[in-house]
Order: structure tokens, then sequence, then C-alpha cells
């Protein structure tokens, strides 16, 4: 994930809904996924992380557990235009690729990273907690000394059986805790790029040693609510170069006017820690007609 905090409405990805269904067998792969993905994507999709195939690589043969609580293997394979499996992939901090799941209630996040196996198949053990619907992100770049479509994210829903009670999703916020950790956010999300910056205390103290994570202090995801188009953002300064916290900043541009999700990935104390926000974006016409109005008030 090159360090680019555009919503990938200039060359990156997003995405979703939410839905129930019920698993069939022991695993849920292509046969359980809704309709929308097996449509031809527009390009709009394509470009928010919504497409299952795009560039001419397409996320195949996905397969999970197909109910909450029951131990196995998330699979999947990378196919190519020649529709074999891709087995080469550019080194995009620090792994080949990156994966991220989500129920399509914007809970259950996670970001995670499977092994690929000679003949293409990344796979990892996996257990869902609920049931529901689930977006699954694969986020990569085929090898450019082959191919050079650049940086992909590509989805597709997987179902876990059961009833699922979708969350509200939480109320607009500056503050996040997480694991004794207290999260600050400065800046508001803009169509016409902003600057976030996070902050880390714990216990009232600024941390001031975060760990490199994937060569960053920190890793931004912001899905957007409606449809959970995504977006994968890394911290402006490197690692040795920009303090190690407690604030850590972002460049982003939002696609359009909605609400965001924010996950805020940063590692300290030998473990991974996700602080989430909801927050709004608008765009310079908005929030200037609203500061004139205030002010003529």
């Amino acid at each position: 994930m090159r360090d680019r905090l555009r919503f990938l409405a200039f060359g990156g990805a997003l995405v979703v809904l939410f839905g129930v269904a019920l698993g069939i067998g022991t695993l849920v792969g292509d046969h359980g996924e809704r309709a929308p993905d097996t449509a031809m994507p527009s390009m709009g999709d394509a470009h928010h992380g919504l497409a299952q195939s795009e560039s001419g690589y397409t996320l195949a043969d996905l397969t999970a557990p197909s109910a909450p609580n029951q131990l196995g293997r998330m699979q999947f394979r990378i196919t190519g235009p020649g529709g074999e499996p891709v087995t080469r992939f550019d080194t995009l901090h620090d792994k080949q690729l990156h994966l991220i799941v989500v129920r399509t209630d914007t809970t259950e996040f996670r970001h995670v990273h499977p092994t690929m196996d000679a003949e293409g198949t990344w796979s990892l053990d996996w257990t869902w907690a609920q049931p529901g619907t689930y977006r699954v992100y694969a986020d990569f770049a085929p090898d450019s000394v082959t191919e050079n479509p650049g940086e992909l994210v590509l989805s597709r829903t997987v179902e876990v059986a059961g009833t699922a009670t979708p969350q509200p999703i939480p109320a607009p916020s500056r503050t996040a805790t997480v694991d004794g950790y207290q999260v600050s956010l400065v800046g508001d999300l803009s169509t016409a790029g902003s600057e976030l910056t996070f902050t880390v205390s714990r216990d009232g103290a600024p941390v001031t040693d975060l760990s490199p994570y994937l060569g960053a202090y920190a890793h931004l995801v912001a899905l957007r609510v409606d449809d959970l188009a995504y977006l994968h953002v890394h911290p402006e300064g490197a690692v040795g170069s920009t303090p190690a916290g407690p604030e850590v900043a972002f460049h982003a541009q939002a696609p359009g006017p909605a609400a965001y999700r924010l996950y805020l990935d940063f590692s300290h104390g030998g473990t991974v820690h996700t602080a989430e926000f909801t927050a709004h974006a608008e765009s310079p016409a908005v929030r200037q007609s609203s500061g004139r109005h205030q002010h003529e008030g």
C-alpha cells in the first residue's frame, strides 16, 4: 500500500451492505456470494474496492467457515488476465497481500495477512464471531516486473449462518478508547483533502514509543458507511525520520460527502490495537456555506 490517502477514486479501492443467509455445507464460497459480486461491476465499483474483478484480475475461489464459532480455513486465489492463479506479488508495506474483513454493519473489523502456497492459494485459520454478511477485501499489487496494473483492491461477500442483529453506527466522536489506550482525532474529512492527526496516550501519558507496524507507526482504513467503499492510508513521514508518537498524521481525501468509519491500527507493548471512529466528510462548499450562516447569525 503505497503512501496514499486518496479515497481510491484515484486508483485504489472500497465497499457494501448488510444481510443474513443460511450457509450450506461446511464452507461458503463463490456460490454463497450475493448477486452484486457476480454482476459486471461498474467503473465506480472498481475504483472503490467494490468489485470482484479489475484490470483482468479476480478475487476467486473464496471459501470460509459457514457458521460462527466454527474453526476452519479462509482460502482464495487471485487470478490474472489469463485465468491462471497469480503467484508473484510486489511487497507493499512488508506484506504481499493485506486482507481486510468487516461485517456490513461495520463491526467485526479485522486486518490480517494470509500466506500463499506454491499454487497461488492464499489461506489462514479463521473463525467468525458473529453471523451476518461480511465483506472480504484483498489489497495487493501483482509483480510489476511481469505485469504493472498497480495496486488493486478486490472484494466479495461471505454469508455466515445465523440470525444477525445489525449494530447501529456509533455517533461521531473525537476520542476512542481501546485496550486501555486513549486516541484523539484532530481534523475533519473533506472531499478536497485534509490532514487527520491521531494522538495516542495511555493512563493520561503520551505514548512516544510506538512500534513500527507494517513499515509505519500506524495504518488507517476508512470505510464509507452506506456502501463500505474502501480506503487504506499510510501516515506522513517514515519510521526513523518522524517521532514514534504520540501523534501520527495522515492526509485524506474522501470521494464524496458521507459518513465514514475509521479504523486506526497501531502497535505498542507487543500488540496491535485498533481504535475506531465515526466521521463525516463534507465538501468545501458545504463547509463555507455553513460557516457563513454561523457568521451571519
